[in-house]
């Protein structure tokens, strides 16, 4: 395949400027490893500072791209490596099956039928779907996709007997292909920290410690619980919860770096809680607030909120007692003394860590964090190059898209 431009990562820094480079005239290949497009954004169920879902946005993106003949979309599809071969960049991608071709209709005859489950990985594993399953609600191509880590294969073809689309390849094999471009764009996006690496605070040792990724996905009307928020042990509604920042950030055991956006998405999720039940109280444990620019009307709004408690100070341990409640210390750094309370549901600020990390593109260079370093006509936007909100990726893939189309420009001019 030859192209003016590669984007690699499907989320929203990647779709915008492949959008944005097609409708400019040129030619692009956007390929994505997941089975749909939207990264992260789409797992969200609101993003500040307006507090609307992404399916908004996204749904626009999709209709822009409908009508571009000179953008080709490819899912399931691995980067593997990056080579400069004189003015051009000759990439090559592993295509892995998906075992569904576009003529599904995403009618759900063969999840009815699969015998297999697997965890739902969209929702962090807070539930299962079939071996065979639509990747989220607004998945984007909206067809199904089989998981081969489960999926019986031939030995059960029950999906394809009961598929009256002919919709389903158990025989798909494994594809390579070799794009050429002149330019090639990472946007790779984020994984959340490993939160059961931080020592003291609990996560995979007790059932009611979550992620701020897992409460967005629990407060979603299409998430494990149709939104309702409620703690994963028992059910139970929660009425006392504690937002833990700064978890495993700006710690040299765990991230040495600030993620940027963890103060004003704890800030968000506090909202889903007070809005849900409004005799609720939260508590945000902080080091120091970083809401930057306009943000700070943000925070300022939040804090009028009298449900809504900051205290100042790094909480050191969470423990679960008798009943089933969790209980922080921390310090508050302000009165000058140690703290213990106790609370329904902790939530944990886990900072953002570049999906390159642990699985690099030959050929590209990263810094030590796995960070793209940009070089002769490969760039980085998104938080494949440094930790960023929604907002932001959309400026810089779109600030990228000069860059890149000065080195096309110069590539055409040499041809």
């Amino acid at each position: 395949m030859n192209v003016d431009l590669l984007v690699v990562g499907g989320g929203v820094a990647g779709i915008t400027a492949s959008v944005e480079a097609a409708e400019m005239g040129m030619t692009v290949a956007l390929a994505e490893k997941n089975p749909y497009l939207g990264g992260r954004v789409v797992q969200l169920f609101k993003y500040f500072p307006k507090l609307c879902p992404p399916q908004c946005g996204l749904e626009i993106f999709t209709k822009r791209i409908k009508q571009l003949g000179n953008l080709r979309i490819l899912t399931n599809a691995e980067v593997k490596s990056v080579k400069k071969d004189g003015d051009f960049y000759d990439s090559r991608v592993v295509i892995h099956p998906r075992y569904v071709n576009d003529r599904c209709t995403a009618c759900g005859k063969c999840v009815d039928v699969c015998p297999v489950t697997r965890p739902d990985t969209f929702n962090l594993s807070m539930g299962n779907t079939k071996a065979i399953y639509l990747p989220n609600p607004y998945s984007y191509p909206f067809i199904y996709a089989i998981d081969d880590k489960y999926c019986k294969g031939k030995e059960c073809s029950k999906c394809v007997e009961v598929c009256p689309y002919d919709a389903i390849d158990l025989n798909e094999r494994e594809d390579a292909i070799k794009i050429i471009s002149k330019s090639v764009l990472i946007t790779t996006g984020w994984e959340p920290y490993d939160a059961s690496k931080i020592e003291g605070l609990g996560f995979g040792k007790y059932r009611n410690v979550i992620t701020n990724l897992m409460l967005e996905r629990i407060a979603s009307p299409n998430g494990p619980t149709g939104g309702k928020i409620v703690r994963p042990s028992d059910g139970k509604e929660p009425r006392r919860v504690a937002f833990v920042q700064c978890a495993g950030s700006r710690d040299e055991n765990n991230l040495i770096y600030c993620s940027q956006i963890c103060c004003l998405s704890s800030m968000k999720e506090a909202t889903y809680i007070r809005d849900q039940y409004a005799d609720s109280s939260v508590e945000i444990f902080y080091i120091d607030i970083r809401a930057y620019g306009l943000n700070e009307n943000f925070f300022n709004r939040i804090r009028s909120d009298k449900g809504i408690k900051f205290t100042r100070g790094r909480v050191t341990k969470v423990v679960e007692n008798e009943k089933g409640n969790l209980v922080v210390q921390a310090e508050d750094t302000i009165a000058g003394k140690k703290i213990t309370e106790e609370f329904d549901l902790v939530v944990l600020a886990t900072g953002m860590e570049p999906s390159s990390r642990n699985g690099r593109i030959e050929g590209v260079n990263y810094d030590d964090w796995g960070f793209v370093i940009e070089q002769d006509g490969i760039y980085g936007a998104g938080v494949a190059s440094r930790p960023m909100d929604v907002k932001q990726s959309n400026e810089e893939a779109t600030g990228a898209l000069i860059r890149v189309l000065q080195k096309i420009v110069e590539a055409r001019e040499k041809a």
